[in-house]
């Protein structure tokens, strides 16, 4: 199934029925009075996450959903039934926007989430309602009140604990490969990974997180360039982020740089996701001295000013990858049991969350305005 991570689409909630102009006409009764029923509401239109789903594909090829409307009323009273209620499925980790608002209706996060879209529009009344004891026969209706529409943008986040980052061939996902049972294509060229792949490491048996592994990012890729910078909002969502770093670049050039590189366009794409939680993972350390790695990581510390964790694993012979990994565990529980007890910590990440949503949809829609 192709992977599709954003999607526009137009919601329509049902339209009220109109309420219904009659007078009771039977034989032997003269001026039975008014009977028209009122109508009945519109559907109104839901989103619900479903964790069967993992993409949204299927909204690219149908772009209009539309509730059922309220039937009018009738005659003897009868009320017009009301529209059915649309629910759309759509992936656990579904953004849903309002386009012309740029406001954030719902962040579906959990399985079995429901947020209301588009509420459906009120019925009208029939004439049965305004009789009163001056206006025995009254020829006044209501009509039904048009339901809601909306062009929503859709944008799916995987749901994972630790996001990879880094240049194309840094090894993000040999790495992947290497710790849990996800097998993505690894080849000696760059963009082998086209889309985000999503593995589980496990630690122990009752121990373990997700990880996600993104397409590399390049120089310029906060101008479009390559294909990392699309898929960067996957990593929004993740605790903590791994910044892969090549030791022996296929390229040549400095390592150290390459870091600058990423940094800047991470930067680029949003501000307050290039302040999330960041390790350095140096990377094929099998194929450079002990001495010379040392004077690297000295190096990366100095010019960064880098105060943070730095780990060091070669993926490809699984090499201080099972360290690496119980590190992380140990990361990933502290920080889930600080948000359980701590809400001072608890709202300043909900803020940050909302502040990273805010840029990244700025961000995209500054990218496809440029591919106009």
């Amino acid at each position: 199934m192709k992977f599709v991570d954003e999607a526009e689409i137009t919601v329509e909630a049902g339209n009220g029925g109109h309420g219904c102009l009659s007078f009771r006409r039977e034989k032997y009764i003269e001026k039975g009075g008014p009977d028209g029923g009122d109508g009945g509401d519109g559907g109104s239109v839901f989103m619900q996450a479903d964790e069967s789903l993992n993409t949204l594909v299927d909204f690219r090829f149908r772009p209009l959903y539309r509730a059922q409307s309220g039937q009018s009323g009738q005659g003897s009273n009868c009320t017009g039934k009301s529209g059915e209620n649309l629910f759309i499925r759509v992936p656990v980790g579904t953004s849903v926007i309002d386009v012309n608002t740029e406001e954030m209706l719902a962040d579906l996060n959990n399985p079995d989430e429901r947020v209301l879209v588009a509420r459906g529009g009120k019925h009208g009344m029939g004439n049965t309602r305004f009789k009163t004891s001056t206006n025995r026969a009254p020829r006044k209706i209501t009509k039904g009140i048009k339901g809601e529409k909306r062009t929503l943008q859709l944008q799916l986040k995987l749901m994972a604990d630790v996001g990879l980052l880094g240049l194309p061939n840094a090894g993000k996902s040999t790495l992947i490969r290497a710790v849990s049972a996800a097998k993505p294509k690894v080849a000696d060229y760059a963009f082998t990974t086209l889309v985000p792949n999503l593995g589980v490491v496990s630690v122990s048996a009752e121990r373990s997180f997700v990880m996600a592994d993104v397409p590399g990012l390049i120089e310029g890729a906060s101008g479009g360039a390559g294909l990392g910078f699309r898929f960067l909002k996957h990593l929004s969502r993740t605790y903590l982020l791994l910044h892969l770093i090549d030791v022996m670049p296929v390229a040549g050039g400095d390592p150290l740089t390459n870091v600058e590189k990423i940094v800047q366009e991470l930067k680029n794409f949003s501000g307050t996701l290039a302040k999330k939680e960041r390790w350095l993972v140096l990377n094929k350390i099998d194929l450079i001295g002990e001495k010379e790695l040392e004077g690297f990581k000295e190096r990366l510390r100095t010019k960064l000013n880098w105060q943070g964790e730095i780990h060091q694993i070669s993926a490809l012979n699984k090499e201080g990858c099972a360290e690496l990994c119980q590190s992380l565990m140990d990361f990933i529980e502290s920080h889930q049991q600080r948000l359980v007890k701590d809400k001072i910590y608890r709202d300043e990440q909900q803020r940050l969350g909302e502040a990273m949503a805010f840029e990244i949809r700025r961000s995209i829609g500054a990218r496809n305005l440029k591919n106009i």
